[in-house]
This record gives structure tokens, sequence and C-alpha cells, in this order.
């Protein structure tokens, strides 16, 4: 096990830099402090390292442009409905920035560099990272003090762990936003498999906005309680995921574990994750198309796996409510077969 450190540019009166955890297989996972950002994760091959999810060409493009690829979203991921919460007879104001609707917590906490601390011994290799993110921000009460953690070990497990704390009452429901891809850049993920333990899920708009309650998957595309093939998902001429042109859907986790495989149909690797999050939401890279500082990626070239609680419908935000003195912790762990 071991840990490198690489520098790579200076943003906000901070070090940009690249870590990589890597193993004693040879699998190498590479993270950004811009972010707290998961870059790559690398499994060693006949041919080298071969990268299994989206990435840009280079760790100086990340603070270019916002794509959230790999991304610590927060303090709220996804939408909340024209960016208001109200609390008792308050209503706190989000900054809008898409549409109609306040998106990943405004200019959030992926946009900027966090501390870090590598460390690694005979069992693994891991970093810490944190931020402190002030009263006010994009619109939203109290200090936090924001941790995340990648530890990689020799049985080839991504943990990932993102604690919290707040001095005032405030929403915080953040997700990893890795789009994972197995097959390398030169696949899309249409010819993947997956599984997921989810009994209902969250039918949402055109703006990906939840409409109503949630819904048994029974005898819909969105049952994924068996394996199923994701071209015939993504492709589907069901009109919730035309409107969307493929998967952008929450789905509330069963309980049991693993939550989600990731299949490949082209050899024999596998991701395998778990949470203890309620929901995940699956979004299959709908809007890529080779255009600006994601140039190299296009429609479908992978799939996220946001480990979160589901997005609400209305302004009653109670569910993302954090206290102060109240810890918040979420963990996620991905396994990779290969």
């Amino acid at each position: 096990m071991k840990t490198v450190v690489k520098k790579y540019g200076y943003l906000d009166d901070r070090d940009l830099c690249e870590i990589s955890l890597i193993n004693d297989n040879g699998m190498q996972v590479k993270i950004l402090n811009y972010g707290a950002t998961l870059e790559k994760i690398e499994i060693p091959t006949s041919k080298g390292l071969e990268n299994i999810i989206m990435s840009l060409t280079s760790p100086e493009d990340y603070s270019k442009g916002r794509n959230y690829l790999g991304g610590t979203i927060g303090r709220v991921a996804g939408r909340i409905k024209k960016g208001q919460w109200k609390h008792g007879n308050q209503i706190t104001q989000f900054p809008i920035n898409e549409g109609e609707n306040s998106m990943h917590g405004g200019e959030g906490i992926d946009t900027r560099p966090w501390t870090f601390q590598p460390k690694y011994n005979d069992s693994y290799a891991s970093v810490e990272f944190e931020i402190f993110d002030y009263d006010g921000a994009n619109g939203y009460p109290g200090n936090m003090k924001i941790k995340a953690t990648y530890r990689l070990d020799n049985d080839n497990n991504l943990n990932y762990h993102i604690t919290a704390m707040t001095d005032k009452t405030t929403l915080f429901n953040p997700t990893n936003h890795t789009y994972f891809r197995l097959d390398g850049d030169q696949h899309d993920v249409t010819d993947l498999n997956l599984k997921v333990n989810a009994d209902y899920y969250i039918p949402v708009d055109e703006n990906t906005m939840p409409v109503k309650g949630a819904k048994k998957v029974d005898g819909t595309p969105f049952d994924f309680r068996k394996s199923k093939h994701l071209n015939e998902v993504i492709n589907s001429d069901v009109n919730e995921i035309k409107i969307r042109n493929g998967l952008d859907h929450p789905f509330i986790l069963n309980g049991n574990q693993p939550a989600a495989v990731l299949t490949s149909n082209r050899s024999n690797r596998k991701l395998i994750m778990s949470t203890d999050a309620p929901a995940v939401v699956i979004y299959s890279g709908n809007s890529f198309n080779h255009t600006g500082i994601a140039k190299n990626l296009g429609q479908h070239d992978g799939i996220t796996l946001e480990a979160q609680v589901a997005p609400q419908n209305g302004c009653k935000l109670d569910p993302l409510v954090l206290l102060p003195g109240e810890k918040f912790s979420r963990r996620v762990n991905w396994k990779v077969v290969y």
C-alpha cells in the first residue's frame, strides 16, 4: 500500500493536488483535493492500467467548468424546487442556477479546494479531506465542518465516508457523483447490466423534479431487482425515460446489501456498491455530447449511483435537516472485481 501526492495547480490561495492511493494488487485510485473529487479508478490489465470511471483529460480541467464528475456534491445534492426551504414560518431562499430551481448546492463544495491528509499502512491507503463552509454560503445557514475520506484496501474496496456538523439548523444531503463505465473509454454503459435492491422508484418530470410519491417498480423498466441490461432501459420507449434521454431517477433502497451491482458483459469486471444511504439516484450521463471541457465524453459514457436521501417535491425539506450538535455520517463502499 502507498500514497503519492502530486501538485498540479494553485487556486484560492491553496495548492491543487492529485492524491494517488495504490494497493498491493496494482489497483490505483486518483483523487483531487479540488472538490474532494474521485478522478480515476485504474485497474491493472495486460495492456497496463485502465480507468473504469468517466474522467476529464487532465486534473487542470476540473476547475475550468463544472460538470460534477466524481465530485463531492453539497450542501444538498439534486434540485430544490424554486430554491426554497420552508421551516416553521420561515422561508430560506437558495440561489437559482437551473431553470427555476436550485441545483447541487449552488456554487457548492465541489467547486473549492479542500485541505487533506494522506495516510497508509499495511492494510489500507487513505486520504481525509476537510473543508469549512461558512454560515450563509450559497444561502445555507450554519457554519459547517465537512470531512470526506477515501480508503482503498487490498480486497479492492474503495470506501467513501463523509461526516459533518453544523452550529445552526441547516440542510445537508451530499453525495459522490462518480460516473462508472467498467469497460474503459471505448465503450458506453448500454452494454452493462445493473442490479439495484429497490422496490420503489420516484417518477420525475422533464426538469428532474419528483412527481408525487414513490411508485412500485413492479412491471416497469425501473425494476432492477434482478440484473437487467441497461440498453433496454436507457433506450426504452417509456415516456418517463424518454423525457430525460435515459435514466435520471431516484430509487428507494430496501436495505438489502449490496445496494447495487454493475456488471460488464465483455469481461469479468464488476462494481459492487454498499451504502447506509436510504436512496440512490441513477443517472446515465444523458447530457454529455463531446463539447466544452468534457469534449472527450459522450452521452451514456457512464452511470452514477448517487447515495443520498431521495430528492423532495416541495419546500418542506425535513428529511434533509441537520441540527446543531448532530453528527452527519454517510458511507459508501465500492468493491471492484476484475
